[in-house]
């Protein structure tokens, strides 16, 4: 077993360091949050720009496909890296990435051409619509949204929520019914790239916690056309598709988590450095420097699930269980982490000028999507040989 990170990989990962302190350093992100976007007006369209201007739209994308190659290791390393600073606005590039993903693997040969370069350069925005507002975590069996023939293409009705960026994308990966009498609910969905400004596509943004300089909508359908060359991979399964890039996603997240972990730790050691009470600096007094060895304590372990897992995934090996826990307990190490924190830093802890509160806003959402850390705990148990209990 080998732990250590390559030459290659700790190079990149300086290299993205060294960005995200030219670009992007806490105080910018600090900056960017106190407005919360509705329309686009205040979407970071500046740090979007230097991501693809330094080719981070690539990373994980084919080299064939005007990638820059690499898999989920490599991801990790920078998810983790971007968010020790960016916190959830560091899902700005997850969300390209996903859909990238899933475009690469399952797209037909003229629309990967079409879009390929225009999602690794940065030119096309998009945003994941799964998610129904009267479903939640019962996606397959509470799905409203339908799909149905209409010549070479699809007329698309219904609802979706939680689709960060939908209102400043070009596309919508979405997944819709196209069989309501599929005998299992994972069967009969398909998934399709609709055009987001199509006629009657209406995008809403839902104001929010934490990551609030990036929107997240309802999106509205109403017999919205999309033609058949804009089906992702093969009608009916939809939802078989999906999963194979889900896995992917939660190490992302859990990457994302694990970056905000280590920002915490820094912002705490920073503060528990500086601030003097009753005569010395507080990180001498044990319970605050006891804290600060638990986040580290848990920051390790929530970097041997992570980049475990990004191993797994990269090796071909089964990794659906691994990635979920990975996502959980980084996202509430995370959350726990910033909770303490904001308890270190007392009443500045609270305050919009300082980072905690946007670390702790912006974490919490992490047990909740992209799937809630409950189910997580089902798979697991499941996975034990545990009934199902969903």
């Amino acid at each position: 077993m080998d732990f250590a990170f390559s030459e290659e990989e700790n190079d990149f990962r300086a290299i993205v360091r060294e960005w995200v302190e030219d670009k992007c350093p806490k105080e910018h992100a600090l900056e960017l949050e106190s407005h919360e976007d509705h329309d686009g007006s205040h979407f970071p369209h500046q740090l979007w720009q230097d991501m693809a201007d330094a080719g981070f739209f690539g990373i994980g994308i084919e080299e064939e496909l005007g990638g820059q190659g690499g898999g989920a290791m490599i991801q990790a390393i920078f998810m983790e890296e971007i968010a020790r600073s960016l916190a959830g606005i560091s899902w700005i590039w997850g969300i390209n990435q996903f859909n990238a993903k899933s475009i690469q693997r399952f797209a037909s040969d003229a629309l990967k051409a079409e879009l390929m370069p225009k999602l690794v350069s940065g030119q096309c925005k998009t945003a994941i619509a799964v998610t129904e507002p009267g479903a939640g975590t019962d996606l397959l069996g509470g799905m409203i949204t339908n799909a149905e023939p209409d010549g070479d293409g699809f007329r698309i009705s219904g609802a979706k929520v939680w689709s960060t960026m939908a209102h400043v994308s070009d596309y919508l990966l979405l997944l819709a019914t196209t069989d309501r009498d599929a005998e299992k609910p994972s069967r009969g969905k398909t998934l399709f790239l609709v055009d987001a400004k199509a006629d009657g596509v209406v995008a809403r943004a839902i104001p929010k916690l934490g990551m609030r300089c990036v929107g997240s909508c309802e999106v509205a359908l109403d017999n919205v056309y999309v033609p058949g060359t804009h089906v992702i991979g093969e009608v009916n399964k939809g939802w078989n598709h999906i999963l194979t890039t889900l896995n992917n996603e939660r190490i992302l997240v859990a990457a994302l988590a694990t970056g905000v972990l280590r920002g915490v730790i820094e912002e705490s050691v920073k503060y528990a450095t500086e601030r003097e009470a009753f005569g010395k600096k507080i990180g001498q007094f044990q319970v605050i420097s006891h804290w600060i060895a638990d986040m580290q304590m848990r920051l390790m372990q929530a970097e041997l699930m992570t980049y475990k897992s990004a191993w797994l995934y990269d090796n071909d090996q089964p990794c659906h269980i691994e990635s979920s826990a990975a996502k959980a307990i980084a996202s509430e190490y995370a959350t726990e982490a910033a909770d303490r924190g904001i308890q270190i830093l007392g009443g500045y802890g609270y305050s919009a000028e300082y980072q905690m509160q946007r670390y702790w806003r912006d974490a919490r959402l992490y047990q909740i999507g992209p799937i809630t850390n409950q189910m997580v705990r089902n798979l697991v148990a499941e996975d034990l040989g545990l009934p199902r209990s969903f």
